[in-house]
């Protein structure tokens, strides 16, 4: 057996299927492309989906792949053993409708013998017990002992998802050695120890279940394979686990010369190790496909990889940001069938070097304050941390549940998982009620069965008004047959000119006009099988279903579309002219002549970035380029260095918007004919929106034009307000702050002064408590740092005084000041501690140093009460 390295066995694989007829398709996105039921690709099979139910025609009609793969389910056992990981690639070969059980058979047989060369004499084969056909191929015509066969039943040995395509499967193990196995005398194929590994499955899709335990035979048999890259690699590698693999020891070395930490040294340090090797591995391939650090979806999925090897990193006693260099080791083992990882390699590490510096800038706390919860919680014999201490470490220092939770385990303890997730549905319910419920109207398949409609033709491109005829209106989620005066609904035709809201682009606005009716249409909604529904109310007449109609497009407001899409492509290239070619797009949304621009990017930018960003754009509008718009083969667009656009789908044949020399883009949106009809660009907010991605707010066209008469507007106003010209504004201004500066520093003066003299008052009311003067008293109209200033006066002015003032503000609440003297501290007093009880006994909190702390309350009313406790709470603390 060859000891092959895991990019060869790769591309053995591929090549060999290849050999075989099938096509080579590249691995599809860990970001799953039209598919809503995962979060993540999770199986070799999961992006061709489409492919096997008949909704996509598939590239031929045999497919072999090397698809990323990441499945999070078992993290928490991700290091604690050698067998769970995060992110694998799973091998595959694929029939839809071609070859079937024989060819599938022959040819597994024929990658294991003779081009892995696998001893035969280790390799078993099992196959589901009731199918004697797949049997009879491996026995009589492969030529496989039947001392190396095995039948299997329905859970090991039968593929099935509910209702639908479903088969018997064949797989095959490799015998890793008694050393591996169990006590179990009948150890075989199918038990749970590490003897038998089986790293290929050969499922044989030839039923459709009716979910009841009927099984139809499909017309059209297919064949899914797939086969763990690692797990292979583990085989053919001759090593204990997929950690020991060369591509992924290479990925540890290159940790312990960061940690000193070596593997093998100890259990502990293993843990740590495969934690970080593993889950850097998966982001730097998450990131690479597009994923972005967040507090939901896939977006937590990479937070809490990252944070979690941050934190094993901190285990081995590395404090600083450290994992986005090992994405160097990652990238080198994996560019060879991944070349984009070293494409976008600047900016894998840069993202993830941010979002280590965001966790090492909260972790540190985070971890202080849950130390002390775990060591309370001992200290009082409890075993459960409660879902509200959780909840505010996930809130206030952004530590997931999952990191908290695998901490307060390995002290012994458990999380209340519970109350932390209604503390959660609390959050979301207040952050929804506080958005306002925007979907009162939902329109789609997902109400109404619109499947036996066909696809609705666009011709929005070549035209602004067209005929057509209406197949459908849906009116509070039912169909109707006709609508009157007023009815809200959404049309289905045939055909329109309309552009649905898509990539970004906001929808077109119109109107659908009948023999006796007029429709507004004030939104255009796409559904996934293209059916175009046009959202709005009938304000004329009646419409009939089916009937006759003129579809005609509001051409200002597309025209202005137009405009802000076009300068959308415009500013891209200007940003990465100007920031780097990490610059890639992450969201946009194009409204008539404005714009949002999110990218990727990791420090504000600066005045000067700005500025030429935008003297680009206006100088590609000046220009007056011409912009062209063609359909073309996806390859002769790459060919063409057409880059693609966020949030846009592509097939085989594209648009391609190119904008002179200066810009060439995938893009299914509205454009210009010429650059120079958007008109003028100007940016007005550039801002952080997550870890790694900023924001840009411009507007083009007539919102330039709107913006310059507001702001003359204002500049009028601001004039005349300070008595002077807009021209003169400027140094008014400056002049104003000066007068204002000089004005406020006198006042400071002042109130030094009088501060000064109200302490001298305020020390007769004093009260002598054990060996120091305490004085508590409530005062009117005065500032928090008036007041604070005061108690520190009159601190300053006998080293054993324990002063306590409070005020009640404008709004209603207590604030405290108090201030204690060297004296009074060295007997004990402790102003913290003191305003800390205070703002307690009135609603509130806060707290500060020994000498001097402030603090507040929501509650006034028991004010009183709580400054005759002052002199209680002095007594207690006094040694």
């Amino acid at each position: 057996m060859e000891k092959l390295g895991l990019n060869e066995l790769r591309e053995k694989f591929l090549s060999f299927f290849e050999s075989k007829g099938h096509y080579r398709l590249k691995s599809a996105p860990l970001v799953p492309q039209n598919d809503r039921s995962l979060l993540l690709i999770n199986s070799g099979m999961a992006p061709l989906k489409p492919f096997f139910t008949g909704e996509i025609e598939p590239p031929a009609p045999r497919v072999t792949t090397c698809q990323k793969c990441i499945r999070t389910p078992d993290i928490e056992s991700v290091g604690k053993d050698s067998r769970h990981g995060t992110y694998f690639e799973m091998l595959g070969n694929f029939s839809f409708g071609d070859y079937f059980k024989r060819e599938a058979a022959a040819w597994a047989w024929e990658f294991v013998k003779d081009v892995v060369k696998l001893p035969i004499d280790r390799v078993y084969i099992s196959v589901f017990y009731e199918d004697d056909e797949a049997w009879d191929i491996w026995t009589k015509e492969i030529g496989v002992a039947e001392d190396r066969m095995v039948r299997l039943g329905r859970a090991d040995n039968f593929w099935e998802h509910g209702v639908g395509p479903c088969g018997p499967c064949s797989e095959i193990y490799f015998d890793r050695g008694e050393q591996y196995g169990c006590d179990n005398p009948n150890c075989a194929p199918g038990c749970d120890c590490d003897r038998y590994v089986e790293f290929w499955n050969l499922v044989f899709t030839q039923f459709c279940s009716d979910g009841k335990g009927v099984y139809s035979a499909l017309a059209r048999k297919n064949i899914d394979t797939g086969m763990g890259l690692e797990r292979l690699a583990c085989i053919v590698q001759e090593v204990g686990s997929l950690f020991e693999v060369d591509t992924m020891i290479n990925i540890t070395n290159h940790v312990s010369s960061i940690t000193g930490a070596r593997y093998g040294q100890s259990a502990k340090t293993d843990v740590s190790l495969r934690i970080i090797t593993d889950h850097i591995r998966s982001t730097t391939m998450m990131v690479c496909d597009g994923v972005i650090p967040s507090n939901e979806g896939r977006g937590y999925v990479l937070r809490r990889l990252l944070r979690r090897a941050a934190r094993h990193g901190r285990l081995l006693g590395v404090e600083r940001p450290f994992l986005y260099e090992v994405c160097d080791t990652v990238i080198r083992e994996n560019e060879g069938a991944y070349p984009e990882l070293r494409e976008k390699q600047d900016y894998i590490k840069k993202l993830i070097q941010v979002e280590e510096e965001r966790f090492c800038a909260t972790i540190e706390s985070g971890l202080v304050m849950l130390d002390q919860l775990i060591a309370q919680r001992k200290a009082n014999g409890e075993k459960t941390l409660g879902g509200d201490d959780a909840f505010r470490l996930y809130d206030t220092y952004g530590f997931p549940i999952d990191l908290t939770m695998e901490i307060v385990e390995e002290n012994g303890l458990a999380v209340d998982r519970a109350d932390f997730d209604r503390l959660m549905r609390e959050q979301r319910e207040r952050a929804r009620a506080a958005r306002g419920d925007a979907s009162a109207l939902a329109w789609g398949s997902e109400q109404l069965s619109l499947s036996e409609l066909p696809a609705t033709r666009f011709l929005g491109y070549d035209t602004l008004a067209c005929a057509g005829r209406v197949l459908a209106a849906v009116c509070e989620e039912e169909f109707v047959g006709a609508l009157s005066v007023g009815q809200k609904a959404a049309i289905i035709t045939d055909c329109t000119p309309m552009y649905a809201e898509s990539g970004g682009q906001m929808a077109d606005h119109g109107v659908i006009t009948g023999k006796d009716g007029v429709f507004t249409v004030h939104d255009v909604k796409k559904t996934a099988d293209g059916k175009f529904l046009h959202v709005g109310e009938l304000t004329q007449g009646t419409l009939s279903v089916p009937e006759d109609v003129t579809l005609t497009v509001d051409s200002a407001r597309r025209s202005s579309l137009m405009r802000a899409h076009s300068a959308t492509h415009l500013l891209q290239k200007a940003l990465r002219t100007v920031l780097g070619g990490h610059v890639e797009q992450s969201g946009s949304l194009v409204e008539p002549d404005k714009l949002r621009f999110d990218f990727t990017h990791f420090a504000a930018l600066t005045g000067e970035e700005l500025a030429r960003v935008e003297e680009i754009v206006n100088e590609a509008i000046l220009e007056g380029l011409a912009i062209d718009t063609r359909e073309m083969s996806i390859s002769e667009a790459k060919k063409l260095g057409a880059m693609a656009l966020f949030g846009e789908k592509y097939g085989d044949v594209v648009r391609v918007v190119t904008m002179g020399d200066f810009s060439v883009e995938l893009c299914g949106g509205t454009h210009a004919d010429n650059t120079a009809r958007i008109g003028a660009f100007k940016i007005t907010s550039e801002a952080s929106i997550a870890a790694g991605v900023r924001r840009i707010e411009a507007y083009v066209g007539k919102g330039v034009l709107r913006l310059v008469h507001e702001l003359e507007h204002t500049l009028a106003e601001a004039s005349q307000a300070l008595k002077t010209t807009p021209a003169d504004l400027g140094r008014k201004v400056t002049q104003t702050m000066a007068d204002m500066r000089e004005l406020n520093r006198q006042n400071e003066t002042l109130r030094d002064k009088l501060s000064a003299l109200r302490a001298v008052e305020l020390l007769n009311f004093a009260k002598t408590e054990g060996g120091v003067r305490v004085l508590a008293m409530k005062v009117e109209e005065m500032s928090a740092d008036a007041l604070r200033s005061l108690s520190d006066s009159i601190r300053d002015r006998a080293p054993n005084m324990v002063c306590v003032l409070a005020v009640v503000t404008a709004d209603g609440k207590v604030q405290f000041a108090a201030a204690c003297g060297k004296e009074a501290v060295q007997k004990g007093a402790h102003a913290g501690n003191l305003v800390r009880e205070l703002a307690k006994m009135t609603g509130g909190g806060g707290g500060g140093r020994p000498d001097s702390a402030t603090a507040g309350g929501k509650e006034p009313e028991k004010l009183e009460a709580a400054l005759e406790a002052v002199n209680n709470l002095v007594a207690s603390m006094l040694k």
